[in-house]
C-alpha cells in the first residue's frame, strides 16, 4: 500500500480544449468532455495510491454547473474521500482557468480569477487485491 493512500490524497491534471471538441453553437463542448478529465484524474490518483490504474466503477451526483468552451483551459481536481478494500470514492471538481476571449482578438483569452466551476462529481473506482493479499 502506498504512503499516498489516505483521505484528502489528491491529484489535478490541466488541459486545453481544442476548437475540435466543440459540438454545439456557441463554440459548446459536450458534458462527456469533463468526465473524461475526471477518468484521467482517477487513473492517475489510483497509480499513485495503489500501483495500477484501476477500474471506474461509476458515478453519481454528477453536476453541470457551467459551460465548457473550446478555448478553455479547464483543471480538473480529484481527491480521496473514501477507501475500502478494493473500491475507493473519489470527489471531483472542474474549473475552466482561462477562457479565449474572441472579442477582443482570434487569440486573446483571459486568466478567471477566481476559476469558474463547470463540474462536479463523485465517483467510485476499483483496484485489485494487493499480492498476497487474497
Amino acid at each position: 500500500m502506498s504512503s499516498a493512500l489516505v483521505k484528502g490524497f489528491s491529484v489535478t491534471h490541466r488541459r486545453y480544449v481544442p476548437h475540435g471538441h466543440a459540438h454545439y453553437g456557441g463554440s459548446l463542448v459536450d458534458g462527456a468532455y469533463g468526465l473524461g478529465l475526471f477518468g484521467d484524474v482517477a487513473t492517475e490518483l489510483c497509480v499513485r495510491t495503489d500501483g495500477d490504474e484501476g477500474l471506474f466503477a461509476g458515478y453519481r451526483d454528477v453536476e453541470f454547473v457551467a459551460p465548457i468552451l473550446a478555448g478553455d483551459v479547464v483543471e480538473a481536481t480529484g481527491t480521496l474521500t473514501r477507501i475500502g478494500n478494493r473500491s475507493r470514492e473519489v470527489s471531483f471538481e472542474a474549473r475552466v482557468v482561462c477562457r479565449a476571449a474572441p472579442e477582443r482578438g482570434s487569440s486573446a483569452a483571459d486568466v478567471l480569477e477566481p476559476a469558474l466551476v463547470v463540474a462536479r462529481a463523485v465517483g467510485t473506482v476499483v483496484v485489485p487485491v494487493p499480492a498476497g493479499a487474497e
